[in-house]
């Protein structure tokens, strides 16, 4: 496995990067991987090369790169009384416009790469906030993007006219989303309307709760991690990339 942190320019920085591929048998199809609010740190590059082994180009970007390179957070104490404003802050900083426009950046990157199939679609997957991120990306650029995932996902349906489940008509990309049942991030009434506005889209997609998992389930270094429901993610996740690469 080759792995690396790169720097990727945009138009509001540089963006260091985690990327990891095989050693052998590229070009590959591409992931952009989307972290959750905690950010980038090993067991995110973990999760990295375990997408990369399945035979894929992998890239995961500090999205919060405007206020420093990774860790922006230590995450052992993100959750603090006095960082929690600071996350809340970071996470606020990230409006739609500007998730958009680095997708573009992180489209270009992957599209120039020696590595990566000439021409070959995107496939994504995000994490938390992330998972909006990911959904944004496909409806931003149907054109580039086969497939977006999008796990204990908040911020999926809000009242703002660019919430992400009012973009889904743009949407050319097979979707997914593995809800935790216990979110507060995403409500059961959050969730119906999800799939409602999926429905009315006739978007290709998938929506499913995991049961007894509760927000930030993937995440083996959380106090909430879930081992089955991980492991329904990971089942899940690289099935959606393979039929779509």
């Amino acid at each position: 496995m080759t792995t690396r942190t790169i720097d990727i320019k945009t138009a509001d920085g540089i963006c260091d990067t985690y990327v990891s591929y095989p050693d052998a048998g590229g070009p590959f199809p591409a992931v952009l991987f989307y972290m959750d609010a905690i950010g980038v740190r090993p067991v995110l590059n973990q999760m990295a090369d375990r997408m990369a082994a399945a035979g894929f180009y992998v890239i995961l970007p500090n999205v919060f790169y405007r206020s420093g390179r990774a860790p922006v957070m230590e995450p052992t104490t993100v959750f603090s009384p006095e960082n929690l404003p600071k996350l809340m802050a970071l996470i606020g900083g990230m409006p739609p416009d500007k998730v958009v426009n680095d997708a573009g950046t992180y489209l270009d990157f992957l599209s120039q790469q020696k590595e990566v199939k000439p021409g070959s679609k995107v496939v994504t997957t995000g994490y938390c906030f992330g998972g909006t991120m990911s959904v944004r990306t496909a409806a931003a650029f149907p054109e580039r993007v086969a497939a977006a995932a999008a796990y204990h996902a908040g911020g999926l349906v809000t009242d703002d006219p660019k919430s992400p489940h009012k973009l889904l008509g743009s949407v050319k990309a097979e979707l997914y989303f593995g809800h935790a049942d216990n979110d507060p991030y995403a409500s059961p009434e959050q969730v119906k309307t999800l799939e409602a506005a999926l429905a009315t889209a006739g978007v290709k997609s998938k929506s499913e709760l995991y049961p007894g998992a509760a927000h930030g389930f993937t995440m083996i270094d959380l106090p909430m991690h879930n081992a089955a429901a991980e492991k329904k993610h990971w089942d899940t996740l690289l099935s959606l990339f393979k039929r779509n690469t």
